[in-house]
């Protein structure tokens, strides 16, 4: 798996990727990568479940940190960027074969940005229920979150130190917005 990953540059995607390249990479026999997945299609699948499983342990613990640092927004971005930025194959893997040829990988992918909303949604709702607050769209709002978070991820993923910072901080205010509308909608009815 590490050596498929190691392999996903800014130009190759996975289903550019052969298995004599990874079986080579990773120093084993084309017999050996059998015993561990049936092709390379479920290499893929294990690796996309992985990275979103990575991510969202990440920003779990990102929401763990919210109580003690602030705002939930720049802790998430913060956390998202040193993902993106520690992990960029899993990021560029789940980006790219989003709108790949396959349709077993785009459902799979498809998936792991549902676990995402899903989660975002359920701790939206938590914390306007325990602010004594009826809970406005989250389910939409978190959508909307997970979708402008990860465009971002998209433009900083192979950007400099500076584009990055700028891009995240771009996106905060884009989230506060969206969240203040939100709110303010719900406020009206």
């Amino acid at each position: 798996m590490d050596s498929a990953l190691g392999q996903l540059e800014q130009n190759k995607s996975f289903s550019n990727l052969s298995l004599r390249e990874v079986t080579r990479e990773a120093g084993i026999a084309a017999n050996s990568f059998y015993r561990h997945f049936d092709n390379m299609n479920d290499l893929g699948l294990a690796l996309v479940e992985e990275a979103g499983l990575s991510l969202r342990q990440i920003l779990r613990k990102a929401r763990e940190r919210i109580s003690k640092e602030g705002s939930a927004i720049d802790t998430s971005i913060d956390t998202f960027m040193e993902f993106l930025m520690s992990y960029p194959n899993h990021f560029r893997l789940l980006l790219k074969e989003q709108v790949g040829n396959s349709a077993e990988f785009r459902e799979a992918i498809h998936t792991e940005f549902n676990h995402f909303k899903d989660e975002l949604n359920d701790y939206m709702a938590e914390r306007e229920t325990e602010n004594g607050r009826k809970p406005f769209e989250t389910e939409l709002i978190s959508e909307a979150m997970v979708t402008l978070t990860f465009a971002m991820g998209s433009r900083a993923l192979d950007s400099n130190k500076a584009q990055q910072k700028s891009y995240a901080e771009r996106t905060k205010q884009q989230l506060r917005l969206l969240l203040l509308g939100a709110i303010a909608s719900q406020q009206r009815t």
